[in-house]
């Protein structure tokens, strides 16, 4: 299965390693499109620290980033799981801002975004399968419960012994008591 989920990474990871260096290099085509994001995003971001950056163009640069980043850390096998995570996210405004078909008057564009959008959620649910891969190894949930499980069982058996020697000791007691001295 190893050499199938490393492809399926990389094939994942393709557009956004592509579009990431693209958009790191140009964000100004985009402009036009990302604003109306971008313009409900930046006063949040504001509020969280009001010395990040929050223009259009530095905001597009930053997913771009983000994209680049995460793609080729999905695509070597490195962090995956969160890289996909991370993908995940930077996904959600890019397709927000770049294909709101909803808001097309033209039938083809509509059309056009509207397959853009589907192909995007489509990305959106290969990421989020590879972010809870774990690539045939147990998953945090299984591990916390099989380590609790192990605890418990060590209690008992540590209560179990001090129980039997306690009563050991109980008996020799009475035993040293009998034996005249």
């Amino acid at each position: 299965m190893k050499p199938v989920r490393s492809l399926a990474r990389v094939m994942l990871s393709g557009i956004f390693v592509v579009s990431g260096a693209r958009n790191l290099r140009n964000p100004e085509r985009l402009v036009q499109a990302a604003e109306p994001v971008t313009g409900k995003v930046a006063p949040l971001i504001r509020n969280v620290h009001p010395r990040i950056p929050t223009d259009t163009v530095s905001l597009i640069r930053a997913n771009a980033a983000t994209q680049l980043v995460g793609g080729l850390m999905l695509a070597t096998g490195r962090f995956t799981r969160p890289a996909a995570l991370v993908l995940a996210g930077s996904l959600i405004p890019t397709t927000a801002a770049g294909h709101a078909f909803w808001n097309n008057d033209d039938p083809a564009a509509r059309n056009n975004n509207q397959v853009h959008f589907l192909k995007n959620l489509g990305l959106l649910g290969g990421l989020l399968l590879a972010a809870a891969d774990t690539e045939g190894k147990p998953g945090l949930r299984w591990r916390a419960g099989h380590r609790i499980d192990h605890s418990r069982r060590s209690v008992t058996r540590a209560v179990r012994t001090a129980r039997r020697d306690a009563k050991i000791a109980v008996r020799s007691a009475a035993a040293a008591r009998r034996i005249p001295g």
